[in-house]
């Protein structure tokens, strides 16, 4: 299913009739010849994750992450239109218990600076840190695999 650069008209989409699609943003720089991702923490639980939400109607997924990258970590940068990858994981809704089952296209995107405020400045810590430390932190096996793999196809300058 390819909706990377196709515009949404709806939040909540069930992709396979089970699991909700969602978008996220794996922001990355080149620091001294090295590359580095922006990893932040979930609001709820503060573990590490990458940003990311709900696809946004009237905007393409890649867009929807861009956004997401906005406003839970001040990131303003270039967006890939193509996902780099897809993961899923699963969690309990609070509210009801019952477990529900997501798919999450991810995006990647080019830093180009933070702003100094954000809407979720006050409700996340965030760090830059290689893909291999990103890998360990984050709990979803298939995400530990994009950021890895990623990592991989990055044109990286030798250090001088």
């Amino acid at each position: 299913m390819q909706l990377g650069s196709m515009t949404i008209t709806q939040k909540k989409l069930l992709v396979d009739g089970r699991r909700y699609l969602q978008v996220a943003a794996l922001v990355y720089r080149i620091s001294h010849g090295t590359p580095e991702y922006l990893i932040i923490t979930s609001r709820g639980t503060r573990r590490w994750i990458i940003p990311k939400g709900w696809p946004i109607p009237k905007k393409t997924l890649s867009q929807a992450a861009l956004k997401e990258a906005n406003e839970e970590a001040g990131v303003r940068g270039v967006v890939l239109k193509t996902e780099i990858g897809t993961y899923n994981y699963e969690k309990t809704d609070t509210s009801s218990g019952e477990k529900c089952f997501f798919k999450v296209n991810v995006f990647a995107v080019y830093f180009s600076h933070q702003e100094k405020k954000w809407l979720e400045h006050n409700q996340r810590v965030f760090e830059w840190v290689s893909p291999r430390r990103a890998a360990e932190r984050v709990d979803e096996p298939e995400l530990k695999e994009i950021l890895l793999t990623f990592a991989k196809s990055l044109p990286i300058t030798p250090k001088s």
